[in-house]
């Protein structure tokens, strides 16, 4: 341990001892150099808060540790295969990026570390970072502190270790807006890992499950109706053999592996989460993870907020919607290849003004997925399924105001469906530079009258739930066949974009 002294406190600060960069140009030992700085700093402030609460006192001094940091610097242009969308810099000079849980994210980090060594053709460095690790970030998922400790402390907790700076927890990258201080390099990766760190308590709090078993394929649904049917499949599967997935996870971290009957660990979790969320798990994170996000975009940003930190390979919203044309029937599908936002929730990071385009790879896995799930194809298909423009709304009761505007506006973006999650999650995959698509289901059809009366819901749900969840799961299994690198298309890349997917 050192200790080091601030001008402005003149209070010492107790560190670890620091860590010299060292160059790698082996991407598996860069990330194990990585683990060994972040467990010993995380273990520093875990002790260093155990020895305060039993001295029950302070010392005089502050307890800081940093996350580790990654940093590459070249001078020369790298000569890559310009159809690779992430894995390289734009232009010569100086990046960095901390880093968080090396150990959750290690494949990820060994494949972009990876990419990032053999297209310069340099070495990345590893050392200490200068953005301290707050406290609450430093104890395992799980850990439970209790609250009474901090009374038995002589001063506030943040006068004597580092707390959550929201002031510096931001989407600047992400968001495009990011403009270095002079000598500060410039970003590797898209998110910071304070920023990361904050996701990841976050995912816990509303999925009730540990971002460890979240898959690289992400479904989002408004219905409960899907989440009952998927458990029903992900159970199914297990006591099937796992029917080519490992394990199926439940709120509470409930894990039944492939061969059992029952969860064999976890416990179900005592209330349920704001967004339950199950995950079927494959090697890698090659599997599907469902998340009821309820109703409202508000619901549906928040969650892909946070989910984006995973970086995930897709994300698709399956889910009921209002067909808006005299030609739909209850129980079409709407392939969207267009949005109009009307939800609100994204003005401030991604203007309205921005268009939001379909993805190829993403459309014609889902109309694949389509035909080979109804045994339609072809212009047979068309009986069934539309592709055109969906509305997302934030006002659920639009129907209750004087039509004339919102129908006349939604008629000259020729919308076919409304909703009130869907552009909001492709928006924010485009943001979050996340491969996104959306199909819906036409539940009731308010401008023409038709809507569901009492025991045609029920029937309803039980014939076309089961179908569309079948499509998207499908849909899911098409898109882990390709190459990432093929599938996050350079369409979601601006102008200078960190290095890292």
């Amino acid at each position: 341990m050192t200790e080091l002294f601030t001008a402005r406190s003149n209070l010492a600060f107790a560190t670890p001892e620091a860590s010299p960069g060292r160059p790698f140009d082996d991407a598996g030992r860069a990330v194990a150099e990585l683990r060994r700085l972040y467990e010993g700093s995380t273990a520093f402030l875990r002790d260093s808060f155990a020895r305060v609460l039993a001295e029950g006192g302070d010392g005089g001094k502050r307890y800081r540790a940093f996350y580790p940091q990654i940093s590459l610097v070249t001078d020369s242009h790298a000569r890559i295969d310009s159809r690779l969308p992430f894995g390289h810099v734009p232009t010569p000079g100086a990046y960095a990026t901390t880093v968080t849980r090396p150990d959750l994210f290690e494949n990820y980090l060994t494949e972009q570390l990876a990419l990032l060594i053999r297209n310069h053709e340099r070495p990345v460095i590893v050392s200490d970072g200068q953005t301290p690790i707050p406290l609450h970030f430093a104890f395992p998922e799980g850990s439970h502190v209790d609250g009474a400790s901090a009374d038995r402390l002589a001063k506030p907790l943040r006068d004597l270790f580092d707390v959550p700076d929201l002031g510096s927890t931001d989407d600047r990258i992400v968001n495009g807006n990011f403009e270095p201080r002079p000598g500060e390099p410039m970003p590797l990766a898209p998110f910071t890992a304070q920023r990361v760190d904050y996701s990841l308590h976050r995912l816990s709090h509303y999925t009730a499950t540990s971002p460890q078993h979240f898959q690289n394929y992400v479904l989002f649904t408004n219905y409960q109706f899907y989440i009952d049917e998927f458990c029903a499949l992900g159970r199914e599967a297990m006591r099937n053999g796992g029917m080519g997935y490992e394990s199926f996870v439940e709120p509470g971290n409930l894990i039944t592996y492939a061969g059992h009957g029952e969860p064999t660990s976890g416990l179900p979790a005592p209330r349920m989460p704001q967004m339950p969320t199950y995950h079927l798990t494959k090697a890698e994170g090659a599997g599907i993870t469902m998340v009821n996000i309820g109703v409202g975009p508000s619901n549906a940003k928040t969650i892909t907020d946070h989910i984006a930190v995973l970086r995930p390979h897709a994300w698709l919203m399956l889910g009921h919607c209002a067909g808006l044309r005299n030609t739909q029937a209850l129980g079409d599908y709407v392939l969207a290849h267009a949005y109009v936002r009307e939800d609100h929730v994204l003005d401030a990071d991604l203007p309205v003004w921005v268009p939001i385009p379909p993805l190829a790879e993403v459309q014609v896995a889902l109309e694949q997925a389509v035909a080979e799930i109804t045994g339609l194809s072809g212009y047979e298909l068309k009986k069934i399924m539309r592709t055109g423009t969906v509305a997302t709304i934030d006002n659920r009761n639009w129907e209750l105001r004087d039509q004339t505007e919102p129908v006349e506006r939604l008629s000259q973006s020729r919308a076919v469906a409304l909703d009130m999650e869907s552009a909001t999650i492709a928006a924010n995959g485009f943001r979050f530079r996340v491969p996104y698509g959306t199909l819906l289901c036409v539940s009731d059809k308010p401008l023409h009258g038709e809507l569901k009366l009492p025991g045609m819901a029920t029937e309803f749900y039980k014939r076309q739930v089961a179908q569309h969840l079948q499509i998207g799961i499908r849909t899911m299994e098409k898109l882990a066949e390709m190459p990432p690198e093929r599938l996050h298309s350079r369409k979601l890349r601006s102008f200078f974009e960190p290095a890292f997917q």
